[in-house]
């Protein structure tokens, strides 16, 4: 019985790493933005790692594929299942922060493929940690599937293929698209509500300043504000959080005008989409100018999509020769739509048709 439990342990815990890890791997940049609100501020005040952020998320994820498939074949039982401890308890221990203090909503444990709320996402790491738990006490019943040299060819190749397929979708664009804005996805229909979508339960919360020190009052609460308290200011805290649709925060915005809809009712319309001017590929955006006017024989509308200021717009339109107007779109948005700085998509009546990385604007068909 003992056996039988370790061994649908060691399956469990490799296929569900293997999986998890090549979900990330797929698209670390999205995996990165995540392990950045880790480091921000706000959470653990990491600020010094953000820019090490994208390298830290391909050690990770490579190393969760190649943990699994190191589980799997039975290689160095004892180095796997300690280092497979120690990740889960890191991954533990981040999942129970995010959903006991509220700080970051989704842990991105399986990407875009699959949402899951910080304490669904603290429940799958218990459980993981329970079988991990079982490999580590029962070490000597995990043994190897192959012979010595048969493993470490296994091993190479693990590491390798992960090695290769997180340098593709760097250069190019994730494997399989999981996001909202993913090729023959209707952005209209993406950004609709249902009727019968549960609606967020908001309490509006008042703050005073008594004795020096702020504090905060529900409306029910009013009556005990104490006499010469000052009102500092008044803000919503969100009870239970409704429906939010897979595509919200999109605009097309330019002197205070969202030109949203009436720009996806082109038949032909080109977004050039670079969330930072200032941290754009320059090589990138050297080639945009040249099938700006290659699209425009064509028919196409081409607009710039970016979050950068009206400054960088026009350095950056200097600096690269660009004709073209830009309009502006939440970052986090337009990290969501492409995650290369710059990237190309084609939008025909609000449907995406084509999406290309920087590296690709040759096998764009216009």
């Amino acid at each position: 019985m003992k056996n039988i439990i370790t061994q649908f342990s060691r399956l469990f815990v490799g296929i569900l790493f293997i999986i998890s890890g090549l979900i990330k791997l797929n698209d670390p940049v999205g995996f990165s933005y995540k392990l950045a609100e880790y480091f921000s501020e706000p959470v653990f005040n990491m600020p010094f790692l953000e820019p090490f952020a994208l390298a830290i998320a391909l050690f990770l994820v490579i190393l969760e594929v190649v943990l699994g498939v190191l589980l799997l074949i039975g290689y160095k039982t004892k180095s796997t299942i300690w280092s497979l401890l120690i990740l889960i308890i890191l991954f533990t221990f981040l999942t129970f922060y995010s959903a006991y203090f509220e700080v970051v909503k989704d842990c991105g444990c399986f990407g875009d493929a699959l949402k899951l709320t910080s304490w669904q996402s603290f429940t799958k790491d218990v459980v993981l940690l329970f079988f991990i738990l079982i490999l580590y006490f029962n070490q000597k019943l995990v043994q190897p599937l192959f012979g010595v040299k048969t493993q470490n060819a296994i091993v190479a190749l693990a590491v390798v293929l992960c090695c290769f397929m997180g340098y593709w979708v760097l250069n190019h664009l994730p494997i399989v698209d999981f996001r909202p804005f993913k090729v023959g996805n209707n952005i209209y229909d993406g950004m609709m509500i249902p009727d019968n979508a549960p609606k967020s339960e908001v309490e509006m919360v008042f703050i005073y300043k008594v004795n020096g020190v702020q504090k905060e009052f529900t409306e029910k609460e009013l009556m005990q504000i104490p006499a010469g308290a000052t009102f500092v200011d008044r803000k919503d805290k969100i009870i239970k959080e409704g429906y939010v649709p897979p595509i919200h925060d999109f605009t097309m915005e330019k002197d205070g005008e969202d030109y949203k809809n009436r720009f996806l009712r082109h038949e032909q319309l080109m977004l050039i989409v670079a969330y930072d001017l200032d941290k754009a590929n320059k090589e990138g955006m050297a080639k945009i100018e040249a099938l700006h006017q290659k699209a425009l024989i064509k028919g196409y509308k081409v607009i710039g999509m970016t979050a950068s200021s009206p400054e960088q717009i026009e350095a950056a339109k200097k600096r690269f020769g660009l004709t073209f107007n830009f309009y502006f779109c939440d970052a986090i948005a337009l990290k969501t739509i492409e995650r290369a700085n710059p990237s190309i998509v084609i939008i025909s009546k609000a449907v995406v048709k084509q999406k290309v990385h920087y590296n690709d604007i040759d096998q764009l068909k216009l």
